[in-house]
């Protein structure tokens, strides 16, 4: 059997699968703020931060690693167990001295994590993803690397507020004591597989491209960013390797306290997307994932590693081999549940008398949808822009004010995906809003490709398992084909007399865009 964790904003989540099998037979999750109040991280991290900061208390996740296991041990023989791997929240980094890795390999069975190893820590708290705190530090590290598109052509991404790189930078300049003091720095999905193992392992090229800090021609860490960044930081990163790596045996504190076999072993941690990439089943390119949550994401597999010219999608390391992309679009289910308030719908109303209501696209009536700031494109928008009849400028008529916005949505995401240079030739659908079937088709008829809807709560830590048992010999299609099934009946084809349609609506848009 195969364990996969994943430690995310607000939770440490773990499962373990059975490949003989075909099933999940024991998956248990620690809620942070829940299960450590202590902590005042009701959300995961810390609240309040002053200009953009956000951090969370690396303590908390040691706590949770411990009671995670605690429970996986219930009524289950961890000893079964071939090997674990972890995914984490991309781009948050963790900061330790010296005494880091005799810490790691001497780990006391009889006492806590948390009491063995925050007194390695330089610094207290670790930087999230949601950190906004760094724009000075990005337009440093700019500057000094020869410019943004430099920046992204080397690492995948223009230097991103939330990116380790500028987080480190910004530690650099607000406390070079302690940046001297520094030994190592991990990532958190590195920070917890080094904790599992026993000792600092290597970060894979998934999480790594998430630095702004990585070489996607020579997978490895850059010196012109390195020295954009922080005075002597390759000596304090971890090596970078390929995510089926295989770091060792599991810590003897996991196999005396909690049961593990002693051979169990230690597969590279990876980052929650790329880790997403693998439980989703679309390593291969042609398989697009589009997540519609608060922010809608989309991500595919690239065979080489093209970077976005205008700076707004990301490149990684897919796990499997090869790249990935990544797009995130701010203004989600934040402007689809703006919009519902304002007309005092509710969801089924946005399938029923929004999109049966209309017909493909929209008798020329745009939207660009976007209730707020938005990142892709980087605009500061304010509200909606409309282009259409009097009526519908106006904000009138519900049903094709809805269309209008769903059609805007899926039109952005198909223009600022065009980069990639791959066909969709699949599309899995997850999140609330994949369960609406005018949405989902909507996306089929604008991609002109066959959806499928997944229910998987867990993929990140899903992935985490189906890349632990790819490591140790299984192969990964096979697990894919068993484990990262869509819903049964959820699958959708595109209606062709809608291409056109939405061939010419994509110009529109892209005009409306630019006007």
């Amino acid at each position: 059997m195969f364990l996969g964790l994943d430690s995310s904003t607000q939770s440490l989540s773990a499962l373990v699968i059975d490949p003989a099998s075909g099933a999940i037979v024991k998956e248990v999750s620690v809620n942070f703020g829940a299960a450590f109040p202590a902590y005042g991280a009701p959300s995961g991290f810390i609240p309040g931060g002053k200009d953009g900061e956000v951090h969370a208390d690396p303590r908390m996740w040691l706590e949770a690693l411990d009671l995670a296991f605690a429970k996986l041990a219930e009524g289950f023989d961890l000893s079964q167990i071939q090997a674990v791997a972890c995914s984490g929240q991309q781009h948050g980094s963790v900061y330790f001295n010296d005494t880091i890795e005799e810490r790691l390999a001497t780990l006391d069975p009889a006492v806590s994590l948390v009491e063995q190893i925050p007194a390695a820590l330089t610094r207290a708290t670790a930087p999230i993803w949601m950190d906004t705190s760094t724009g000075a530090e990005c337009a440093e590290i700019a500057a000094a690397a020869g410019g943004s598109a430099e920046v992204c052509r080397i690492s995948g991404s223009v230097a991103i507020e939330r990116f380790t790189g500028p987080q480190i930078r910004r530690f650099y300049k607000q406390d070079r004591e302690a940046y001297e003091r520094t030994a190592v720095i991990h990532l958190v999905s590195s920070f917890v597989g080094s904790v599992l193992a026993g000792k600092s392992i290597a970060i894979d090229h998934g999480d790594g491209a998430g630095m702004n800090l990585l070489n996607l021609q020579n997978l490895d860490w850059d010196d012109a960013l390195l020295d954009a960044t922080a005075p002597g930081l390759r000596a304090k990163l971890p090596p970078a390797a390929a995510s089926a790596s295989v770091a060792g045996p599991v810590s003897r504190y996991f196999v005396e306290k909690y049961g593990l076999a002693a051979s169990c072993q230690v597969v590279l941690s990876t980052g929650d997307n790329p880790s997403s990439l693998v439980g989703m089943g679309a390593t291969a390119p042609g398989t697009i994932v589009i997540s519609l949550g608060t922010s809608d994401t989309f991500f595919a597999a690239m065979e080489k590693a093209v970077t976005d010219p205008q700076g707004f999608g990301h490149v990684f390391g897919n796990p499997a081999g090869g790249f990935m992309s990544l797009i995130c679009f701010r203004n989600g289910s934040l402007s689809r549940e703006a919009l519902r308030d304002q007309l005092g719908l509710n969801w089924s109303a946005f399938d029923r008398e929004g999109l049966a209501a209309t017909p493909a696209g929209n008798e020329g009536n745009r939207m660009l949808p976007f209730f707020g700031p938005e990142i892709t494109p980087r605009r500061d928008f304010s509200g909606p822009v409309r282009k259409g009849s009097a009526e519908f400028e106006a904000g009138e008529n519900p049903a094709s004010q809805v269309r209008a916005l769903l059609e805007g949505q899926f039109l952005n995401m198909r223009l600022h995906s065009q980069w990639i240079g791959e066909k969709a030739e699949l599309i899995r659908l997850t999140g609330g809003a994949s369960q609406n079937d005018g949405i989902a088709q909507l996306v089929a008829n604008i991609f002109q490709a066959p959806v499928e809807r997944f229910a998987i709560a867990n993929g990140a830590g899903l992935g985490a398992a189906l890349r632990a048992a790819d490591a140790l010999g299984h192969d990964l299609a096979e697990l894919q084909a068993v484990f990262c099934k869509p819903a049964e009946g959820s699958r959708l084809e595109p209606e062709a007399a809608t291409a056109g349609i939405y061939e010419g609506a994509l110009q529109e848009y892209a005009a409306l865009l630019g006007s």
